[in-house]
């Protein structure tokens, strides 16, 4: 643990997207003491105000309402759906993965026939059509991110299943008589874990952006609560008399995808033993 520490305290990629994304969580934690006002606290004095205008840091949305303290605040919906999305697609996406890779045969093949099905769709397009079925909500949002990332999830981790098999100790395994839950999760588990975590960091963008998408769309959180995709829509149609109701959500969504990107990028130098020195 302590190798694995100093060496991320010495990737300048990883430090960089660790201290974007434990801002992130600092927010989200504190917002009742970080945010100056009530995220549906209005303003009507300072409707549309400009940055800084009246004590508004981001200044003020077509409602008056405070923009920073709804960034703020939006950072939890997208931590959440974030942890949450990806623990769902990394679960199922494991199992499924395993699964065909260990046994491949019929089960494989039906398993990634499957999935290639879903891999067939837009990514978003598909979160849209579950939408449809369960409903708007932050919860099912969720449910629809993490149930479309199984497809990738599952690939990934059958590719890492299939490299791991074919090792001499999972052989020596077999011969010993080590029966297949032993082997699984005894001898390859353990090994494919680095690209688990690796490809899990990389998809936390992607949940963000996913939800910001359907929020954008009314499909994600509801109001009054807020969602950085949800500002974003309602800011479309001012973006010529107020553009700063539109620049710093975008802003926050960009920063936070660099910051779990950057992550990835460092765990992946890190954790992937091709790109060891």
């Amino acid at each position: 643990m302590k190798a694995f520490l100093k060496k991320l305290l010495k990737n300048k990629s990883a430090v960089t997207g660790f201290s974007i994304i434990l801002l992130n969580v600092f927010l989200a934690i504190f917002a009742p003491l970080v945010a100056t006002c009530q995220f549906d606290e209005m303003d009507f004095m300072y409707v549309m105000a400009k940055p800084g205008e009246g004590g508004h840091i981001f200044g003020t949305d077509d409602y008056g309402r405070d923009i920073f303290s709804r960034l703020v605040y939006g950072a939890r919906v997208s931590l959440m759906v974030g942890i949450i999305s990806v623990g769902i697609g990394a679960f199922i996406g494991t199992i499924l993965g395993i699964i065909a890779g260990y046994y491949e045969g019929f089960i494989g093949a039906l398993i990634m026939r499957f999935n290639d099905a879903l891999l067939s769709f837009p990514y978003v397009l598909l979160a849209i059509a579950m939408m449809a079925v369960l409903g708007p909500g932050i919860f099912n949002a969720m449910i629809a991110i993490g149930i479309v990332m199984v497809p990738s999830f599952a690939r990934v981790i059958r590719s890492a299943v299939l490299n791991v098999k074919e090792e001499t100790f999972i052989t020596a395994a077999k011969v010993l008589g080590a029966s297949d839950f032993r082997i699984i999760f005894s001898h390859i588990l353990p090994n494919i874990f680095p690209s688990l975590i690796i490809y899990s960091s990389l998809n936390f963008s992607g949940a963000v952006i996913s939800e910001a998408t359907l929020s954008f769309l009314g499909l994600g959180i509801q109001p009054p609560t807020p969602s950085w995709g949800s500002m974003l829509s309602e800011a479309k149609d001012f973006l010529q008399v107020a553009p700063h109701m539109a620049i710093f959500p975008g802003l926050a969504i960009l920063v936070t995808c660099i910051g779990f990107n950057l992550l990835g990028d460092g765990l992946r130098d890190i954790l992937d033993p091709r790109l060891r020195k």
